[in-house]
């Protein structure tokens, strides 16, 4: 039976590249004498172009990419008066590129090759979003944000530099741009989905990053807008779905038999927070202010963000000293210092411990809830601090409800 040569996918894909990129130009070239240079065919042998020259090697990229850009060019002089733009011809030359592409990287290139067809269909909402709905404050937010990412974390050093071991300068800086980030999701999902929808599905998925920063920026968010504060505290109890959700994976992972311990207090104290964001959803009138236009605003505060970290370092700091001072002798102690935190962590260390035998599951079960129960109290502390005494007695008896669902699946669990 005669074998495919190991060429044909790659020429499949850059086939695939130049295809979908050449019919989203051909709608685009416009009719009569301004009509576009480069259609479907164009594009499509642009395409498979960069793919034979890659086999052909390094001097047939070369010529090859000579010729896509002087054709590019030529494609530009010719129609600069009436289009002077240069999106046609620098698609040309990216899909000349995808096509070398598709030949050593076929997934990068295909997704690639997905995205720019995408962009480039998006022209329209693209501009109209970038000059009706983007304001300029917006535009310096996000870029404060990717400088924030891209630039200043990477140079952190990814060690402690405390004698205790407890400050990270790298993940105390992710933490900060955690913060802002989760602030302007919060911000972007507010702006399209109002302040009902949009806070809540922010919440939810904040939550799986840090429930806890998830609480503080919604407690920006409710000090700036405090007509929106119901629907922020129940963005914030959203929050801890995630957390619930997260718990169970990470212990899980670490130990089946504790994860089936856990089973009934687990489900009880997640639908005890699904069901305390939902009440406080309602009685907030959240359905009242779906439609209420959100006017353009900051899309997060970095001094809030600083703040919030620091008052996680001296919580770190002071967790690290306890246990310095007290060691590991106390599950249930450890457990609530190291809770202060992270939950997460907390109860990774306690499934460990039920992993390599050290304790059995039932004690381990009443260390998760007090690691629970002290990194709930840190939530409602960072509530109190970045939203006010409203915000934060919307969010205790949600908090309460899931700790008591909690303790509650482990009495009856026995």
């Amino acid at each position: 039976m005669p074998t495919l040569p190991p060429e044909l996918p790659g020429l499949c894909v850059a086939f695939g590249i130049g295809l979908l990129i050449g019919i989203e130009r051909e709608r685009n070239k416009g009719e009569g004498p301004a009509r576009g240079a480069a259609g479907v065919r164009t594009f499509l042998l642009v395409a498979l172009a960069g793919a034979i020259a890659q086999r052909i090697g390094g001097a047939g990229v070369a010529i090859g990419g000579a010729f896509v850009a002087l054709a590019a060019l030529a494609s530009y002089r010719r129609s600069r008066d009436t289009d002077p733009g240069l999106t046609t011809e620098v698609a040309m030359l990216v899909t000349f590129l995808l096509g070398v592409l598709s030949m050593t990287a076929l997934p990068l290139a295909a997704a690639l090759g997905v995205v720019v067809a995408v962009v480039l269909a998006s022209k329209s909402g693209l501009h109209a979003f970038i000059r009706n709905t983007l304001t300029e404050q917006e535009l310096h937010d996000a870029l404060l944000l990717a400088a924030a990412a891209a630039v200043v974390l990477p140079l952190l050093p990814d060690r402690a530099i405390d004698p205790w071991g407890a400050l990270n300068p790298h993940k105390l800086w992710l933490l900060v741009v955690l913060v802002m980030a989760i602030n302007g999701a919060g911000y972007v999902a507010l702006r399209m989905l109002g302040p009902g929808a949009g806070l809540a599905l922010a919440g939810f998925v904040g939550g799986f990053v840090s429930s806890t920063a998830t609480i503080a920026a919604m407690g920006d968010r409710a000090r700036a807008a405090p007509q929106w504060v119901a629907q922020c505290a129940a963005a914030a109890l959203c929050s801890n779905i995630a957390t619930i959700l997260m718990l169970a994976v990470i212990i899980g992972a670490v130990s089946m038999p504790l994860l089936v311990t856990l089973a009934w207090p687990l489900a009880l104290a997640g639908a005890a927070a699904l069901l305390s964001a939902l009440a406080l959803r309602m009685r907030g009138g959240a359905g009242a202010v779906d439609g209420d236009a959100v006017a353009p605003g900051r899309p997060f505060e970095p001094r809030h963000a600083l703040t919030f970290v620091a008052i996680v370092g001296a919580i770190l700091l002071l967790s690290a000293g306890v246990h310095r001072w007290l060691g590991d002798t106390g599950v249930l102690l450890a457990a609530g210092v190291a809770g202060l935190a992270d939950a997460h962590a907390a109860a990774a260390s306690v499934a460990q411990r039920v992993a390599s035998a050290q304790i059995t599951p039932a004690h381990a079960g009443w260390a998760v809830f007090v690691a629970l129960a002290a990194n709930s109290a840190t939530k409602l502390l960072m509530a109190w601090l970045r939203g006010g005494g409203g915000y934060c007695l919307r969010i205790v008896p949600g908090v309460l409800a899931i700790l008591a669902a909690f303790a509650a699946g482990m009495w009856w669990r026995g």
